[in-house]
């Protein structure tokens, strides 16, 4: 059978998007990701792929329909000379490249990410307010610095430049309305996005998830919101841009309204090891064969094989799961780059 004829999983979904974390090391401790006080024992420098391997595995699995590559953390932009692989990447035949950050080194790296064939930046930005962002993130930390990340990052081309906010009850969902009308004023699409159980350290709970729908409520009493249709099965947010204006506002509602069904997303640990699911137990290692040199017939083999027995759909499970008093283990948010 030939490696293209079985990248469709058990559900019928196809391999599209890759997302790799280049490291799991970051200089923030996010409450909903790394939350501090925790001793965490990172990877060895020798257990992360090199950059020649990560380009290599994208290389190979570019022609089972890979369309489209983002990089992770942890926070991608503390890796050195991460503007080598970006330029290494570029080469490739991909539709999209794109990198998501937490946004502290983006003004110094902007120029350099887009001369390296970046396309556009996504920035994860929980609060406009500097008191509730240092205490999300867990840092002490100016929302200033990260908003002029922002603006170099549009004024390089790094565009569309989208910004990613983890929304959770108590917290921060009294800035829903205030994080809509900034950014349509500075023409950068925002994303909100459930609080979810990823990893086992966040302290999730479902009285703590404001879903979707009380979002959309919120926003809809000061604007008018339009849908926009997807670009593509498995496209993860729900779309709507202004009435009056071009910009765009998104909701992932993993949580409340799961999407599994169309999930066409395979992520790359830095470690190496293959994930089908963002609430994967365990990774499937693929550096054994990168180190063991491979040919590409070889790994596509691989991850066919391993796409070919894929049926996760987690988000889908959720609440049975916990009404039966079932909490998996899985890895780490940071380790697997979101």
């Amino acid at each position: 059978m030939g490696a293209g004829s079985m990248t469709r999983d058990k559900l019928g979904r196809e391999l599209r998007d890759l997302r790799v974390s280049i490291t799991d090391r970051c200089n923030l401790r996010c409450n909903f990701c790394m939350p501090d006080g925790e001793d965490y024992q990172f990877f060895r420098r020798d257990e992360i792929l090199r950059f020649e391997e990560i380009r290599d595995f994208v290389k190979a699995i570019i022609p089972l329909g890979v369309k489209k590559v983002r990089l992770t953390g942890g926070e991608p932009l503390i890796r050195r000379d991460v503007e080598k692989l970006i330029a290494m990447l570029s080469d490739l035949p991909l539709e999209d490249l794109s990198l998501t950050t937490n946004g502290l080194k983006l003004k110094e790296k902007a120029r350099a990410l887009k001369a390296s064939g970046l396309k556009r930046v996504t920035v994860s930005l929980p609060s406009l307010r500097d008191h509730t962002l240092s205490k999300l993130v867990g840092r002490e930390v100016k929302v200033s610095k990260i908003l002029e990340g922002i603006q170099e990052a549009l004024h390089v081309g790094l565009s569309p430049v989208k910004v990613n906010v983890c929304i959770i009850k108590g917290v921060n969902h009294e800035e829903i309305v205030d994080m809509v009308g900034f950014f349509r004023d500075m023409g950068v699409t925002v994303r909100f996005i459930e609080f979810m159980d990823v990893g086992n350290l966040n302290e999730w709970s479902m009285d703590r998830v404001f879903s979707v729908k009380e979002m959309r409520d919120v926003i809809s009493q000061h604007y008018d919101l339009e849908p926009v249709e997807r670009s593509y099965r498995g496209e993860v947010a729900q779309r709507y841009r202004h009435k009056d204006s071009h910009v765009e506002v998104g909701f992932v509602s993993s949580v409340t309204q799961p999407f599994c069904g169309d999930c066409n997303r395979l992520r790359l640990t830095a470690d190496g090891r293959l994930l089908t699911c963002l609430f994967a137990q365990e990774g499937h290692d693929i550096k054994g064969l990168l180190r063991a040199n491979a040919d590409e017939e070889t790994i596509r083999r691989f991850v066919c094989s391993l796409w070919a027995e894929r049926e996760d759909n987690y988000s889908e499970k959720r609440l049975e799961l916990i009404n039966r008093g079932i909490i998996p283990k899985k890895i780490e948010m940071f380790q697997i780059g979101g």
